[in-house]
């Protein structure tokens, strides 16, 4: 016979043993989902704080951008002239790798600038100054044209360690 099983052979449960509760009874579950729910809550909302600061930083970028770029087309018109010229190129001479450089130039009568190799906006001016960040000793080109489609170039190049 059984060691649990009483006189008619009924199985009898002990009476120290407390009865099972209902997982739906147990309050830790309520609560550890009210803590999963208000952590997605805090991550979406910290999520889409990101991606709006992202956004309005891109914007306010671009509308430097092109500020600067309307007062480089002023100063050009002002300063007159009528030879296209590449006036100045320079860079930072030697970075380590991983750092970033700065490329400058600026030009006369030029109606398009094309700066590579690199994917920073540029444009006509006398001054403008372009953050790049090469992996590896690199040569940038820079090349300016005229209204009549006649072009100028000149090199520089930023030595990666």
């Amino acid at each position: 016979m059984r060691e649990n099983a009483g006189p008619e052979g009924l199985l009898m449960i002990p009476e120290n043993q407390p009865p099972q509760k209902s997982l739906l009874k147990n309050p830790f579950v309520y609560s550890s989902l009210l803590i999963l729910v208000v952590a997605i809550y805090v991550g979406w909302i910290l999520y889409a704080r990101h991606v709006d600061t992202r956004a309005f930083n891109e914007r306010a970028a671009e509308a430097q951008a092109k500020k600067q770029h309307e007062a480089d087309q002023a100063a050009i018109e002002q300063l007159g002239g009528s030879e296209l010229a590449v006036q100045m190129l320079y860079a930072t001479p030697r970075i380590k790798k991983g750092e970033s450089a700065q490329v400058c130039f600026g030009v006369a009568n030029a109606k398009s600038v094309t700066l590579e190799p690199q994917t920073n906006p540029v444009w006509p001016s006398h001054n403008l100054c372009v953050d790049v960040k090469p992996a590896k000793t690199t040569t940038y080109t820079l090349t300016a044209t005229g209204a009549d489609g006649k072009t100028v170039s000149e090199q520089v190049a930023v030595e990666v360690h």
